[in-house]
């Protein structure tokens, strides 16, 4: 059997890809799931096990009922383009999540500051009011005395 650079190219890339997905899903990273996980597996195992023996895709055209090995690549194809849609699924729920968390610290923030501020302002007041009150009974006594 010939091996051709095609071959490890996939089985290389398929290897990272499997690496990748336990080592997320092992980490316990967010919105890593069994269910991605045995996707990940089944799908880029199923490239290195094409890639490996390339008959393969004769005996899964006759399961799946292809009449010839061309229709078999081609569904393969498909199946390359669904991965890699799947995979910017994922990476934008990733990215919907850390804005998301963004979003939350900075709104948690702004409302500490502003809280802060308020905080001043009562202090203002109260220090306001108090001059007030006592400007107020300073004066009364004098009122009282004339």
């Amino acid at each position: 059997m010939k091996i051709h650079l095609y071959q490890v190219i996939v089985v290389a890339i398929s290897s990272v890809m499997l690496y990748l997905g336990i080592k997320e899903f092992v980490n316990r990273e967010t919105g890593q799931t069994l269910l991605k996980l045995f996707v990940r597996l089944a799908v880029w195992g199923g490239m290195a096990l094409i890639a490996i023996y390339p008959d393969f895709t004769l005996v899964i055209a006759r399961i799946m009922g292809v009449v010839d090995n061309f229709n078999a690549v081609v569904l393969m194809g498909f199946l390359m383009v669904f991965l890699m849609l799947f995979k910017l699924l994922s990476a934008i729920e990733k990215i919907e999540q850390n804005v998301s968390e963004i979003t939350r610290k900075e709104a948690l923030h702004t409302a500490h500051e502003r809280i802060e501020e308020m905080r001043k302002e009562i202090k203002a007041q109260q220090g306001r009011n108090a001059l007030c009150t006592s400007q107020q009974q300073n004066i009364s006594p004098r009122k009282q005395d004339d």
